[in-house]
C-alpha cells in the first residue's frame, strides 16, 4: 500500500505516549503503527501550501512569492512582539491578523534540549510543546493578545534560552528541570504590562514520546538531496521521524513536499 500527499505537520493526540498522524487530502497514516517497520519515502514534487503550484518551497511550506505576500508568513508569526492588530494597524491583512493576534496567548517554559521560553496561542497547548519535542512544560503567563505575549518573551529571553537544539532534543540527552522553580525565578522579569497575567499556581505537564531507539548522531534527511529513502522507523519525537540508521526526517521542515510513503 502506497500513500501519497503533500506533507504538513503531523497531527497529534495527547496520550502516553503521544499518538501521531500524517494527514493527506484523501487518507491518513497512524505513524505509531509503523514503528519497527521499514518504510520508503519518495519525493514526487513540490506543492506550495498557499497557491498549490509546483514551485520550489522557500520557507514554512510556501513558495517564495507567497511567503513574502500572505499574512500566514508575516514577521509577527516568528516575532510576536511585532504584532499590531491590538492597535488596529494592518501588516498584510488586518482581518486575519485580528483573528489570530487578538485571542488568548500563553508564554511558557519548555524543556526539550534545555529550558526555553516560548509563545503560543492558548488553543495550541499542549500541541506546541509536543511539536517542539518537550518532555516537560509549564505556562507562565496567559495574556489576551499576541503582542503582550511577545514583549514578555523578549524580556524573559535575556535570562533563559529561546531556541531548541534539535540534535540534543532527538538524542534525548536532557536533564529534568524543576519548571515551577524556573517560573518563580523569572517572575521578576515579566514586563509591567503583563505582570497581572502571571500564573501563580499550576504544575508541569509531562510528555512521553513513542521512541524505541534514540539516535546517537542524528543526520537529517533532505528530500532535495535524497529524493528516495528507505529505513526502519524506531521513533517519533517533536515533528521528527527517527530511523534505525540515525537518519531523522523533519516533517514540519518539509511541508509543501509531495511524497509517496509505502511499507517495504
Amino acid at each position: 500500500m502506497t500513500y501519497q500527499g503533500v506533507l504538513t505537520k503531523m497531527k497529534t493526540e495527547f496520550s502516553q505516549p503521544i499518538q501521531y498522524y500524517l494527514v493527506f487530502e484523501t487518507d491518513f497514516i497512524h505513524i505509531n503503527q509503523l514503528l519497527e517497520k521499514t518504510i520508503r519515502i519518495q519525493f514526487v514534487k513540490h506543492q506550495c501550501l498557499n497557491c498549490g503550484l509546483d514551485k520550489p518551497i522557500f520557507r514554512q511550506g510556501f513558495c517564495k512569492s507567497c511567503f513574502f505576500d500572505i499574512p500566514q508568513a508575516a514577521d509577527w508569526i516568528m516575532r510576536p512582539e511585532l504584532s499590531t492588530a491590538h492597535l488596529g494597524k494592518e501588516d498584510r491583512d488586518l482581518a486575519y491578523e485580528k483573528q489570530v493576534q487578538l485571542q488568548p496567548h500563553v508564554v511558557y517554559l519548555a524543556n526539550s534540549s534545555n529550558v526555553k521560553v516560548g509563545v503560543t496561542r492558548k488553543s495550541q497547548i499542549p500541541t506546541r510543546w509536543i511539536d517542539q519535542g518537550a518532555h516537560e512544560a509549564i505556562e507562565i503567563v496567559e495574556v489576551p493578545n499576541r503582542y503582550l505575549a511577545g514583549i514578555t518573551e523578549v524580556a524573559l529571553k535575556d535570562h533563559v534560552a529561546d531556541k531548541t537544539n534539535w540534535r540534543t532534543m532527538l538524542k534525548n540527552d536532557i536533564a529534568d528541570e524543576d519548571l515551577v522553580s524556573w517560573r518563580e525565578k523569572l517572575k521578576q522579569y515579566i514586563p509591567d504590562e503583563a505582570k497581572d497575567y502571571f500564573i501563580a499556581s499550576n504544575s508541569e505537564t509531562n510528555i512521553q514520546f513513542p521512541v524505541l531507539q534514540y539516535p546517537t548522531k542524528p543526520k537529517s534527511l533532505n528530500l532535495d538531496k535524497t529524493p528516495n529513502f528507505e529505513g526502519k522507523l524506531v521513533g517519533v519525537k517533536g515533528q521528527y521521524l527517527i530511523f534505525e540508521d540515525n537518519t531523522v526526517f523533519n516533517i514540519r521542515g518539509s511541508e509543501g513536499y509531495v511524497v509517496a510513503i509505502s511499507l517495504v
